[in-house]
């Protein structure tokens, strides 16, 4: 396996271009699990927003200064019939086709992971359409366990 000089960085407002981007080749890769996905253009995230915003934390992974990689960390607030209060819901998972494989979806995930233990967070959340198994499996690895599935008809 290749060795990779990456950095992985706090998001700027600079980098929404190719954030933008990253979300549309996430929504291309994901129309294959949710048939009910509107027709293009669609949005997902207000990535803008999640930049500025004191209880989030976007990072973007840097390979020979270019953009392959995004994630997120919210804080969100737990149903009032649940604990902990809060908990972080990881999202805007992306990494370039030609960069995956190397580790940097864990990478991201445990640097995300690590700012949210650091906000005194432990319960950390993320969705996975239940057919994606490369995702099912890089998520698996990094310790997280299957909880609630949602069934449609």
């Amino acid at each position: 396996m290749q060795t990779l000089n990456f950095e992985i960085r706090t998001a700027v407002l600079e980098d929404l271009e190719t954030l933008k981007e990253f979300e549309q080749e996430i929504i291309s890769y994901e129309r294959p699990f949710a048939p009910n996905l509107k027709k293009n253009p669609i949005i997902y995230y207000d990535i803008k927003d999640l930049i500025v915003r004191a209880d989030a934390e976007v990072l973007v992974v840097v390979d020979d200064k270019l953009l392959v990689g995004s994630g997120y960390a919210l804080i969100k607030k737990s149903p009032p019939y649940k604990d902990p209060d809060h908990y972080a819901y990881l999202g805007f998972m992306y990494v370039a086709p030609d960069h995956r494989g190397k580790g940097l979806n864990g990478a991201l995930c445990t640097k995300l992971i690590d700012w949210a233990k650091n906000r005194n967070i432990s319960d950390i959340q993320l969705d996975v359409y239940a057919q994606n198994k490369s995702a099912l499996d890089a998520y698996a690895k990094i310790g997280f366990k299957p909880d609630l599935l949602k069934m449609r008809l």
